[in-house]
């Protein structure tokens, strides 16, 4: 580490570059942090950590802390988000574009590849083996995931109460996704009024006796808020946003895939709060049941191999995307059409990611003491649970299960299991990759390398 990286003195942001610090060793700091995204956003979110705020000393940790906390009140992946928020800190709107770009590149493009050696041999024994013991322990993520966050979000029984329901609205009435978020955010608000003292509000703290960073705690960034920088931004970042999906619609027509992956995907980025587990839920069964660009258990495997790349979760998307488009490719090749489709639905789910951070930005620091918007989210985040719950229930019937059958009875309507669809091999796997997760607590990456062994095992079976 340089004695620039570690330097113990705030420095103020040089109003000539916009940078905190030196562009390019910002830079080569982004793509080393890129290389380490693996985990999930839980360690996303610990590698910039480490990397800006303990070990550079660039930023603060309560104003990481804060820039945090905004990106966890905005739709998409937060982790990206705030490596945006972070990078524009340092080094203005350039920083903010580094730093958001070089943490989706490699994942995008190791899930491009992977989903073109899917496409090639999936039906081969040993592709077929390998998916049978990463399916089980993509579940047994889940499940640790559903139980990190309700430890984290469920601090009073009332959040308890506001799981279950979104549970249950998604489990037994098939409630939209949208409207589960919409009503708990309602409910956090609504106990914000009436019973404040639920809502214990936990503050981070630094001064952990290092150096000073270079964007103290209390800093403020030095851009201005107003509404003409606003508004320019929030054209620009319209006509980014949507030029692809208009060009699409022109060229290739409003009924073929490709608009139709354009439009669906704009409006998931719109509504996945909560992260990538809590909305998978929703495009899972539009792209199965509705658009038919899948299969249920491919949605699993699409899972799986978004698990084992770097960047966001919700990279699955461009799985979900690339299959669709190679089996309705329209005029185009299969091979284009999938290129396509995975690169218009990758463009249009973290484009508003960039437009959210630089428009809302410069007026974070009006929302630090807002509890109204802080109350919201704590009813987002409890239901949240109930959403990732009901996504584990999704995964653990296709995958321990080969059929299922819908139930219905009066309001309820419920996906239920056959019974003699159950495969000894697959929850053989889930036990063990349910032990690794729980009782040996192996990383993610061993776990899911040692099922794919299993599964690839599986093939020697008579």
């Amino acid at each position: 580490m340089t004695r620039a990286e570690h330097n113990p003195r705030p420095v103020d942001q040089d109003t000539t570059s916009g940078d905190v610090i030196p562009f390019r060793q910002a830079v080569r700091a982004w793509f080393g942090i890129s290389l380490q995204t693996f985990g999930g956003p839980a360690g996303q979110i610990a590698v910039m950590q480490r990397t800006l705020v303990e070990e550079k000393r660039w930023i603060g940790q309560q104003r990481f802390n804060h820039a945090l906390n905004y990106c966890m009140l905005l739709p998409g992946p937060e982790a990206q988000q705030l490596a945006i928020y972070v990078g524009w800190l340092l080094n203005g709107t350039r920083g903010g574009l580094v730093a958001g770009t070089l943490f989706v590149l490699p994942g995008m493009l190791a899930l491009l590849v992977l989903s073109a050696v899917y496409v090639l041999w999936q039906d081969t024994t040993a592709v077929t083996a390998l998916f049978v013991g990463i399916a089980p322990a993509v579940l047994a993520i889940v499940a640790q995931a559903v139980i990190r966050v309700a430890k984290r979000s469920l601090t009073h029984p009332v959040f308890v109460v506001v799981a279950m329901a979104a549970f249950s609205a998604l489990a037994l009435f098939g409630v939209p996704f949208p409207v589960v978020v919409a009503v708990a955010a309602l409910a956090g608000w609504a106990v914000h009024k009436l019973a404040p003292h639920v809502l214990k509000a936990g503050n981070g703290h630094g001064g952990d006796g290092g150096p000073a960073p270079l964007i103290p705690d209390d800093a403020l960034h030095h851009a201005r808020a107003s509404r003409r920088s606003a508004g320019k931004i929030l054209a620009v970042g319209l006509v980014v946003w949507w030029l692809p999906v208009g060009a699409v619609a022109l060229f290739l027509g409003t009924d073929s895939v490709f608009t139709t992956q354009g439009l669906f995907f704009s409006g998931t980025a719109l509504v996945t709060f909560g992260g990538a587990y809590a909305v998978l839920a929703f495009v899972a069964q539009r792209a199965v049941e509705t658009y038919a660009w899948l299969s249920p258990g491919e949605m699993v495997r699409g899972l799986a191999l978004a698990e084992s790349t770097p960047g966001p979760l919700i990279m699955v998307v461009q799985f979900v995307a690339f299959l669709g488009a190679y089996r309705d490719p329209g005029v185009l090749t299969p091979w284009a059409g999938a290129l396509l489709g995975a690169l218009l639905t990758t463009w249009v789910t973290f484009v508003p990611c960039f437009l959210f951070i630089f428009l809302g930005a410069p007026y974070v620091e009006k929302l630090r003491h807002n509890t109204a918007i802080t109350a919201a989210l704590t009813g987002i985040t409890a239901a949240v649970v109930g959403v990732i719950a009901n996504l584990a229930l999704y995964f653990a019937q296709h995958t321990l299960f080969e059929r299922t059958f819908t139930w219905a009875w009066g309001p309820f309507t419920v996906r239920l299991p056959e019974p003699s669809t159950l495969s000894p091999i697959a929850l053989t796997i889930t036990g063990a990759a349910l032990v690794m997760t729980f009782v040996l607590k192996w990383p993610m990456l061993r776990i899911l390398g040692i099922c794919a062994l299993l599964g690839m095992a599986t093939a020697l079976l008579p």
